[in-house]
């Protein structure tokens, strides 16, 4: 049986992705402004971004909703930690810009009446 799942990437992997400060200007994801969770129209794919895995546990059936917040962040602080093992960074897919390998994280978050693509640029000095 061949499967077409993503490989399984960690905290190590998002640390060697290149910092957003490195962003050339003129690269198409510079206008990305997403230091925290960002609402997004639909979840972006290539040509503007490869997929380079996924932090979700393929054995985990049921990933921990509990976040993981340091000095004072909140959901959407830009200052919050990128905490793999917590949520929602648990149920995220990594990818890269094509051009210049800035990491970002996409998950879809589903509520009752609504469905919600959310971004967040990848900043390795934020990973615990």
């Amino acid at each position: 049986m061949t499967t077409n799942a993503p490989p399984r990437l960690y905290a190590d992997d998002l640390r060697r992705l290149p910092a957003p400060a490195l962003t050339p200007p003129d690269c198409a994801c510079a206008h990305l402004s997403c230091a925290g969770w960002e609402s997004v129209s639909a979840q972006l794919r290539e040509p503007l971004l490869r997929r380079l895995g996924t932090l979700r546990n393929p054995d985990d059936e049921d990933p921990t909703v509990q976040e993981l917040h340091l000095d004072g962040s909140r959901y959407g602080s830009p200052h919050a930690p990128v905490a793999p093992d917590w949520y929602p960074y648990n149920r995220c897919d990594v990818w890269a810009c094509a051009a210049c390998g800035r990491g970002f994280l996409q998950y879809t978050e589903f509520g009752g009446y609504y469905i919600d693509h959310r971004l967040r640029e990848v900043d390795p000095a934020r990973v615990v």
